[in-house]
């Protein structure tokens, strides 16, 4: 049954109907050969009671007074006389006369024959209807064979199962042809859901515009309320998705009207706090203290705001300027920066080319390098791509551990596609909870809240890694699993002509501390 419902509906509709038809087929088949048989079968016992009534005298073939049996019974009729108890003749008409009945036939026809007419089976003799009747002390038991009934029987369920196979093929064409007529409808229905399906609908303004054809939603007929239902639904999701967008508008103007509007007085708060401690003046060291706290949590709140106004300015499609951006020289700078800020980690960069030997000391390992790799982008924004991206290897992985960073480029499907820039940040640190993995690029998401205030972390460097990449077309994915952490961002390429930027100079000594 699972396997059954699994099929299309089409098919087990045609199906059902074919199935139908040749049940009815058998039904038929079987009814008519029964009553035909029941017909014949009257007939023949007709025939026997007209054959022993026009037997007179002492029975028997030949006998006294009787008639010639050949005169009175067709051929393959069979006569038997009994006179006390005993069989004086017996015998069945044949084109060359009367051929005798051997013990065992007698017998059964004996065993077989009564006074109404009923059937014996005699081996190589066939199927036999028999009666006997009586006349005076002796019984005459006459016999009919069955063989030409038996014959337009078999004729018959031979006519009905070749009618009933073509009638089958016909019918199921026939058939077929109705249900996908018939189907028709409900399958422009799920063309509609399909293509609302395939819709973003997770962010954004959505002009949710699909909608079942009219003529298929006439409440009428099934498919018709379901088309109807659907655009019923259809214009509830495209009210709620109004709903949702404008809502999300009013919280993104508000959150960039707030940073904005807390940019100024955090700064006023970060420049009192650092005048009063450099003032000269002689101030208790709790004072000293304190101002070092406040003007410390102004740059952290400021570090926030600044954030929040990014990714504000980003859900508008603002704040992107594009040009051409060689991702060679931006990792070259970007892994340097992260070996000055955690020497206590190894980074190493992989780019493509012919290998070059150089390192740093203590930590950034030999680096390939090539042609550039140009993509169309922001090089500031990139730069905080891969800068959040490093910055979150080196927060969340202990001393010592290993952070590759790799380019490669990716052919594209055809000639008119130029191919995409992939760029992946690995690590060998303990990995990223599986719980984590799902929300990892949402806004505030933390693996360790704990550690992540520790460090200053605002919970807003992966969700500004996905939007900036985003914004540029590309997309960022994240494997993890205990001992390997890995970040692929992939950009689309400029086109062929705009890569002309000279070769990178002396990567290695770029990386150098």
């Amino acid at each position: 049954m699972t396997r059954w419902r699994s099929w299309p509906l089409s098919l087990r509709l045609v199906l059902s109907i074919v199935a139908l038809t040749a049940l009815v087929s058998v039904i038929v088949g079987v009814v008519t050969a029964v009553v035909l048989r029941g017909v014949l079968v009257a007939r023949l016992d007709d025939q026997l009671r007209t054959s022993v009534a026009g037997l007179g005298g002492p029975a028997g073939p030949g006998g006294p007074g009787s008639p010639d049996a050949a005169d009175l019974l067709r051929q393959g009729a069979l006569l038997l006389a009994v006179e006390d108890d005993e069989v004086t003749a017996s015998g069945y008409l044949t084109y060359d006369g009367i051929d005798p009945l051997d013990a065992a036939q007698q017998r059964a026809v004996l065993a077989a024959a009564g006074a109404a007419p009923a059937s014996v089976t005699l081996d190589e003799l066939g199927e036999y209807r028999v009666i006997a009747t009586a006349r005076g002390d002796d019984v005459v038991v006459v016999g009919l064979p069955q063989a030409e009934a038996n014959d337009t029987i078999r004729e018959l369920l031979v006519i009905i199962a070749v009618v009933a196979l073509a009638a089958l093929a016909l019918g199921a064409a026939a058939a077929y042809a109705v249900v996908r007529t018939a189907l028709r409808p409900l399958g422009r229905v799920a063309a509609t859901a399909a293509r609302v399906s395939e819709l973003p609908l997770d962010r954004g303004d959505v002009e949710l515009a699909e909608r079942v054809p009219d003529s298929d939603t006439d409440e009428r007929t099934e498919v018709g309320q379901v088309g109807a239902a659907i655009n019923r639904m259809l214009g509830h999701v495209a009210s709620a998705l109004s709903s949702r967008e404008a809502s999300e508008r009013k919280v993104r103007r508000f959150v960039a009207d707030a940073s904005h509007e807390l940019r100024t007085p955090l700064a006023s708060i970060r420049g009192y706090a650092e005048l009063t401690r450099r003032g000269g003046h002689e101030l208790p060291p709790d004072v000293v203290h304190a101002m070092g706290r406040v003007e410390s949590e102004a740059v952290r709140m400021t570090s926030l705001v600044e954030d929040l106004l990014l990714l504000a300015r980003l859900d508008e499609g603002r704040d992107l300027e594009l040009r051409d951006v060689d991702l060679s020289v931006l990792l070259v700078d970007a892994v340097s920066d992260a070996h000055a800020a955690a020497p206590d980690h190894r980074f190493a960069l992989d780019l493509p080319g012919p290998e070059q030997d150089g390192g740093a000391d203590g930590g950034a390992e030999s680096a390939e390098t090539g042609g550039p790799v140009v993509v169309s982008g922001d090089d500031g924004r990139l730069r905080q791509v891969f800068a959040n991206l490093l910055g979150n290897a080196r927060v969340h992985t202990p001393p010592g551990t290993s952070v590759t960073v790799s380019l490669r480029v990716e052919p594209g499907a055809d000639a008119l596609e130029p191919g995409r820039a992939r760029v992946t940040v690995a690590d060998d640190g303990p990995g990223v909870p599986e719980a984590v993995l799902p929300v990892l690029f949402e806004r505030f998401a933390r693996a360790d809240t704990s550690r992540s205030r520790t460090a200053g972390s605002t919970g807003l460097g992966l969700a500004i890694v996905r939007a900036v990449v985003a914004g540029h077309g590309g997309t960022v994915e994240v494997a993890s699993s205990p001992g390997r952490t890995e970040f692929a961002v992939r950009l689309p390429l400029a086109p062929a002509a705009s890569a002309t930027l000279a070769p990178i100079a002396a990567p290695a000594d770029r990386l150098a501390p």
